[in-house]
């Protein structure tokens, strides 16, 4: 024999009782069920409201007659005319009665425990009665049970001890006489002594199947709700939340104590004493087999089993002198709560024993701080003890499995996930037998940290990195193809999922937490995207609040440079083209790299200074090993590169510049290649990032072209100059070639200090041989002191620019956790 118990959504509608009954019905071919049942969905919630207007000695008539006609419709729905009358009446016996009882307390002004109890138990005695008669359609055998004349407990409205002992005969001696039938049992509620009702807490109608379960040893205890069994997460937060085959009794408890709304705690007490396995099922998708919790349970490779949460909690700090070394404190100060019934969610107390902090139910804490003072009274006036504090907005999150106690490091990787997206935790807790390690954070921050402890402990769920992207140029563009294209790649190789969840360009912006459509971002951004503001742009990503996401700054302006401090700070982590926020002031410069080091977040920039060339990383991992600089040479403008490397033969000086503008390497001003700055901006960083605290004048830069080239009023005159001092450049490569030598633009740095030049290079130079458009570094160190590690490639171009800064976001996702 097995016990259903459906909650208040499978009773919930016409068409979900019918469901329901399919399901009895299936059932009743091995044996006959006991089906206990929930109040109609939405129920108790409309008769606790009607009780407090009673207490008010407001109007609550509208909601009686609501919820009257909501019972009465699915009767006429699904009993023929002629079936309908015993239980029209028999409910409107029902809802007179409780009539009654409101005017009762509207009379009074007065809303016991006692009194509510009695007015929420009308949910569940309409609802079995209703779905019993009406299974009479369905099968002869049907039997409606008020359960409250069976489960007898103690006193204590709202929440009662139940009587196990004499519960279990009364159950006993129940089913015998009546277990030809089906039982429909009324959910949560029970009596007491006096006969009088109670409940058995919220979420009691799970209870209440446990308990009739454990009395008779039912083979099985079905819990049908509205979900495939208990997920990983929530999956209303978590989109990757997926089921779980089977829990222990401890994990199950441990994930419904803090905060899994599947099941009911207590449920698990009764069910675990006789080692009866409890089934999650889904009353509208019968065919998935749910969540199996039980005592043998095999081996996991999971690390958790899941993540459970609470999402409004407040804690109480009191600390003292008069604690320290008080016998008997700790038990003085929790028996008061006991009680008062002030529930403790968690508990935690410095080695000291100089201060206690625990987490209560919001509304619990004032009222708990209220007894706590006046308990604490003479400690209180003596300055032994400081008056209790009050946080509130806060929330739970709990890690639970058995696995924990087996494996190492699991807490770091909590706090890694947690520190990695700047959540901040104000208390710990954490059980001897490390089935549950528990945290406290801020509300809002419940989320963000929900989704990066799943990444980081499903690692073989894909990793999600959300990006915001500034800037949609040609580089723009081409990253988000190379992103479109490589999401297969992504996902089987990296386990990765990069989603782009924001675009900004000098006009438009748009957003989409679930991710942009990269067939059609363009299309999308222009029709539905909002004026473009910074500073909107960069507030909207903090309200987002999305777990492991990095800003992409793919542009060339200086708008975005003093946001940069602003989303370090927000624990998200920049990857930036834009080489003009680090070869500024070197206090800047500075600023980024203490803040994003304080912040534990990355900050990325390897197309500052060689476009898709590893050179900033490079620098990095030859410093972080140890070797010692001792000069860098490099050709990092691909435009100078060209000109230099296409100036022979008897080509002149001012066609090579007009053939490099019309390829697009240059500038629409050539001169803003050709004076060093763009170069010189790069060598800055490189120096700054070999451990030089240099500013822009301290770079030394030799010009290319003559001063009156320079000086030229527009770019047509810029080009009359090149022609008038044909010459010089001629001499230059006249020279250079008669000593065979090639002319070579060159950044050094050396000796602290960093200079631009025009040189001649012989054979024995590794530039020598550099063509095209490519750029080049050497890097001589202690290491490679005689032969110089050299770095060559493309250093210009969409294509490779976008393949750096793509490669940079993958390089934050490798320090996701």
């Amino acid at each position: 024999m097995k016990v259903l118990k459906f909650g208040g959504t499978s009773v919930g509608t016409t068409e979900n009782i019918k469901t329901l009954l399919k399901l009895v019905k299936e059932e009743r071919k091995n044996a006959n069920p006991i089906v206990v049942l929930s109040a109609m969905s939405g129920v108790t919630n409309l008769l606790l409201e009607m009780a407090e207007l009673a207490e008010k000695g407001e109007n609550y008539q509208e909601q009686l007659k609501g919820i009257e006609q909501k019972h009465f419709d699915v009767v006429k729905a699904l009993l023929p005319a002629a079936a309908q009358n015993p239980i029209l009446t028999k409910l409107k016996i029902h809802f007179n009665e409780l009539e009654d009882a409101l005017q009762a307390v509207s009379s009074l002004k007065e809303l016991s425990l006692r009194t509510k109890d009695f007015i929420v138990s009308f949910g569940e005695r309409c609802a079995n009665s209703m779905v019993a008669h009406i299974a009479t359609q369905y099968f002869d055998n049907s039997l409606y049970v008020d359960g409250s004349k069976l489960i007898k407990t103690d006193s204590d409205f709202g929440s009662a001890r139940v009587d196990f002992k004499l519960t279990d005969a009364l159950i006993k001696e129940f089913y015998e006489e009546n277990n030809d039938k089906v039982l429909f049992v009324t959910g949560f509620i029970a009596s007491n002594a006096a006969n009088q009702i109670t409940t058995l807490g919220r979420g009691g109608s799970d209870y209440t199947a446990a308990i009739w379960g454990a009395a008779l040893d039912a083979e099985e205890i079905e819990i049908w709700t509205d979900v495939n069994g208990m997920m990983t997460a929530d999956p209303r937060i978590v989109k990757k939340a997926f089921s779980l085959d089977e829990l222990s009794y401890i994990e199950a408890m441990e994930l419904s104590y803090f905060g899994a709304k599947v099941i009911y705690p207590p449920t698990m007490v009764p069910a675990f004493a006789k080692k009866i396995p409890l089934v999650i099922r889904n009353t509208f998708e019968p065919e998935f087999p749910g969540t199996f919790i039980r005592s043998n349970i095999k081996s996991s490779e999971l690390p958790i089993k899941g993540i459970s949460s609470i999402n409004q909690i407040s804690i109480i700090n009191l600390s003292g002198s008069g604690m320290v070394g008080k016998t008997g404190f700790s038990g003085r100060l929790f028996s008061l709560l006991s009680r008062e019934q002030i529930n403790i969610v968690l508990i935690t107390q410095s080695s000291s024993e100089h201060s206690i902090t625990f987490a209560v139910n919001p509304a619990d804490a004032a009222r708990a701080v209220t007894i706590i003072n006046k308990e604490f009274e003479l400690e209180l006036a003596a300055g032994k003890l400081a008056y209790p504090e009050v946080e509130g907005d806060l929330a739970v999150l709990a890690i639970v499995g058995e696995n924990m106690k087996r494996t190492p490091g699991m807490s770091g990787r909590l706090f890694h996930a947690l520190g990695r997206n700047g959540i901040n935790v104000r208390a710990i807790a954490q059980g001897s037998s490390e089935y549950n390690i528990s945290v406290i954070i801020g509300k809002d921050d419940l989320p963000k940290a929900l989704n990066a402890v799943h990444d980081a402990f499903y690692t073989d769920l894909k990793r999600t990195l959300n990006v915001y992207c500034l800037g949609t140029g040609n580089i723009g563009k081409t990253m988000f193809k190379q992103i479109k294209e490589q999401t297969q790649f992504l996902a089987e190789k990296n386990d990765l999922q990069v989603k782009v969840v924001g675009i900004a360009n000098t006009r438009k912006m748009l957003f989409d937490a679930n991710g942009i459509d990269l067939d059609s971002w363009e299309s999308k951004l222009e029709k539905n995207g909002e004026q473009a503001n910074l500073s909107e742009f960069v507030a909207k990503m903090q309200s987002l609040n999305l777990a492991n996401s990095v800003f992409v700054d793919n542009t060339a302006s200086e708008a975005p440079i003093p946001f940069y401090k602003q989303v370090f700070e927000s624990s998200v982590s920049i990857v930036a083209c834009n080489k003009k926020g680090n070869s500024a002031e070197f206090a800047q410069y500075k600023l980024f790299k203490d803040t994003a080091k304080k912040h534990g977040v990355d900050f990325y920039y390897e197309t500052n200074v060689g476009a898709g060339l590893p050179i900033i990383g490079t620098l990095k991992n030859l410093m972080m090993s140890g070797d010692r600089i001792d000069k860098i040479e490099a050709i990092l403008s691909g435009t100078i590169s060209f000109i230099f490397n296409s100036f022979k033969g008897d080509k002149a000086f001012y066609d090579i510049v007009k053939e490099a503008q019309d390829l697009g390497y240059t500038e629409p001003d050539p001169r803003d290649d050709l004076n060093g700055k763009d170069f010189m901006r790069k060598m800055l960083i490189l120096a700054r990032d070999a451990g030089y605290p240099l500013e822009a004048e301290d770079v030394k830069i030799d010009n290319i072209l003559p001063e009156a080239c320079l000086k030229a009023d527009t770019v047509e005159s810029f080009y009359e100059e090149l022609k008038k001092n044909a010459a010089y450049f001629e001499n230059l490569k006249n020279t250079a070639e008669s000593e065979k030598k090639v002319l070579r633009y060159i950044g050094k740095l050396e000796n602290e200090k960093v200079e631009i030049s025009l040189q001649m290079v012989g054979e024995d130079h590794p530039f020598y041989a550099l063509s095209g458009a490519d750029n080049i570094i050497s890097f001589v160190t202690d290491r490679y002191k005689f032969r110089p590690m050299v770095v060559k490639g493309p250093g210009a171009g969409a294509e490779v620019t976008a393949a750096g800064v793509f490669a940079d976001i993958i390089n934050v996702a490798t320090k996701t956790p």
